[in-house]
């Protein structure tokens, strides 16, 4: 992360609450590049060490963030249409938010691999997670659908997030806490969209065999 990152996480971190929990998922949901490994597993484990959190509430808030910020992506995308935002992606600020069109085609093609569920799996994929709410967008699935399977996906993703922080209170100092989550969060995700796949799968199977 560059500095200005640098300097955003160590704010965060002399002013953790639930408002900066929302305001750095929404960050991170969007295209602006922030990883969620910074923001929910310091606030769980704060609400173990000093219970001045309550992990609930940790979990509901930066699940509102995360939402919001996806509503922003979508919006864009239904607002702006495919041929802006590719040529957003392949911009100069685009590069700078860490988007190319490479990406943003990953995540289409995501999409239509899962249909309207990958709303839900996407949230659980790394370097798809920010970016589903975009093609999403752009095939204007229903707000009401994106809404749901958005909260769903974001809010197992920092369940999982939230469990590393509070669990690992007990066994890692707090400065070596963000590296041991962000190394162990992405084969986490990759596991469980594993076996979400698999029971999406298994549901179309059944369906098609009725």
């Amino acid at each position: 992360m560059g500095l200005d990152s640098a300097e955003l996480v160590q704010w965060y971190l002399d002013n953790m609450n639930y408002g900066s929990i929302t305001l750095l998922m929404a960050i991170e949901s969007s295209f602006i590049p922030f990883p969620s490994e910074v923001v929910v597993p310091p606030a769980a484990y704060k609400a173990a060490a000093s219970g001045e959190l309550n992990v609930w509430l940790v979990i509901f808030f930066a699940t509102l963030g995360a939402l919001i910020g996806a509503f922003i992506n979508y919006y864009l995308a239904v607002w702006l249409g495919r041929p802006i935002v590719y040529k957003f992606a392949n911009s100069r600020i685009g590069h700078m938010c860490l988007l190319d069109e490479q990406k943003v085609v990953k995540a289409e093609e995501f999409f239509v691999r899962y249909g309207v569920a990958a709303t839900l799996v996407g949230r659980l994929v790394p370097a798809v997670r920010q970016l589903i709410s975009i093609p999403a967008g752009l095939a204007r699935m229903n707000i009401a659908k994106f809404a749901l399977f958005t909260a769903i996906g974001a809010g197992l993703w920092n369940c999982v997030l939230a469990a590393l922080g509070y669990f690992l209170e007990a066994v890692v100092p707090e400065e070596q806490l963000i590296a041991t989550v962000t190394k162990y969060s992405h084969e986490i995700g990759y596991g469980i969209m594993a076996v979400v796949a698999l029971a999406l799968a298994y549901l179309i199977y059944k369906g098609v065999k009725k």
